[in-house]
């Protein structure tokens, strides 16, 4: 006997109301987008759960994917049996031994068709029983046990789950709207990239590219870690900016002290258009308060002048040992940490200011028009789709949104 499908457990998700259908249908097709690549598989929605039919795929595979699904609270390997004494023993063991080094356990029994003879409080010690007696030094714990083995008799048949195994948590991507997170090469991004989307977001991606001071080698830095993040939802654009021009020009023109504020707000203007042009509701951005000089409390207040757009900025209050460990289990960080320079380490002041104003930024940006060079990237500028499967060197074949 195998495991035949498994079940999926919702968190949040359970609790909203007369919108639980769309966030079900939404988990539902985004499973199914997770599981391509294992075309037996199927998936069931019924009243408050949901299962996949494994139909001959390998249980653990499947498991691994959907453990990435945002939306998903836990998931048990599952066996459905005929409603017969001695199949409910073999599926009983079968879930015993998911867990390999359980040395007790618990047999949670729940009777919904009243029909079948065997009422759940004997159902509990007939099946227990017949693991203690297939097993040696296992005993029952009913407070505490290594693994509680759930048994529902149903109309349809008989459900025995093993243990829980823990999902991403969360809510679907595509049900809190669209987001475009400025993606640099860094540690940070990514991790607030992966953050968002776990709120039910879908995320775009702009990465402001500068060449020949940032090479091809750091913009594929950049779509590889697009490709990370496009795991845990599904497939990633990229908008790329040419960026050389403008920082020359900052370089070239505004004081240093105010380089990086000034850099800052060319981007966020860029980046509210990129947003508006394509439905995007907000911007997305790897900071974290105080970390550098323009993670100040007073470079985002002048920073967020030059936009109305919210701004989403789920790593404020993190320390970077906290980012770098998302990093590390969303596998990104040994991306990130590439000795590839991005465009945010070109021209970098000596002593940037910490405290800049917005008085100031725009007293020294009227010196200066900047409208042609920002029309002009935005003209240049071009689109990468990254999905999990996406290869080095890929080019996108423009008919893919028709299809």
């Amino acid at each position: 006997m195998n495991f035949d499908r498994i079940m999926i457990r919702y968190g949040e998700m359970a609790l909203k109301g007369k919108n639980k259908r769309a966030f079900e249908q939404k988990l539902q097709s985004n499973i199914a987008i997770k599981l391509r690549k294992y075309p037996n598989t199927t998936i069931k929605k019924t009243q408050g759960r949901m299962f996949v039919l494994l139909n001959g795929e390998d249980p653990h595979k499947v498991m691994e994917e959907c453990q990435e699904v945002f939306g998903i609270h836990s998931l048990s390997f599952a066996v459905m049996v005929e409603k017969e004494e001695e199949q409910m023993k073999d599926a009983v063991m079968l879930a015993f031994h998911d867990a390999r080094n359980a040395r007790t356990f618990k047999i949670s029994s729940k009777r919904t068709d009243k029909t079948f003879p065997i009422p759940s409080q004997e159902l509990n010690p007939l099946l227990g029983g017949h693991i203690l007696r297939q097993t040696e030094d296992v005993k029952v714990d009913v407070h505490n046990p290594d693994v509680e083995i759930k048994v529902e008799v149903r109309h349809e048949g008989c459900y025995v789950t093993a243990q829980d195994y823990p999902g991403a948590g969360g809510l679907p991507v595509g049900t809190t709207g669209k987001s475009l997170l400025m993606l640099s090469g860094g540690i940070d991004s990514p991790v607030a990239g992966y953050l968002t989307m776990k709120r039910g977001v879908e995320i775009e991606a702009i990465h402001f590219h500068s060449p020949p001071y940032t090479s091809e080698r750091a913009k594929q830095k950049v779509l590889d870690l697009a490709q990370a993040l496009s795991k845990f939802g599904s497939k990633v654009k990229v908008h790329v900016i040419p960026f050389t021009e403008i920082q020359q020009k900052i370089h070239r023109e505004m004081p240093e002290g105010y380089s990086m504020t000034i850099m800052r707000r060319m981007m966020m203007r860029i980046s509210e258009q990129v947003a508006a042009k394509n439905d995007l509701l907000s911007i997305t951005t790897g900071e974290s308060l105080g970390q550098v000089a323009s993670q100040t409390m007073e470079s985002m207040n002048t920073i967020n002048e030059v936009t109305n757009y919210p701004i989403i900025r789920p790593l404020v209050s993190m320390d970077k040992i906290e980012i770098i460990d998302i990093s590390r289990k969303i596998e990104t960080y040994e991306i990130s940490i590439r000795p590839f320079e991005d465009c945010c380490t070109v021209f970098v002041p000596k002593a940037p200011k910490t405290k800049p104003t917005r008085k100031n930024a725009n007293y020294y940006e009227s010196n200066s028009d900047f409208t042609r060079d920002i029309d002009k990237a935005l003209e240049e500028s071009y689109v990468i789709k990254v999905s999990p499967d996406h290869q080095p060197g890929q080019q996108d074949d423009e008919f893919d949104d028709l299809l």
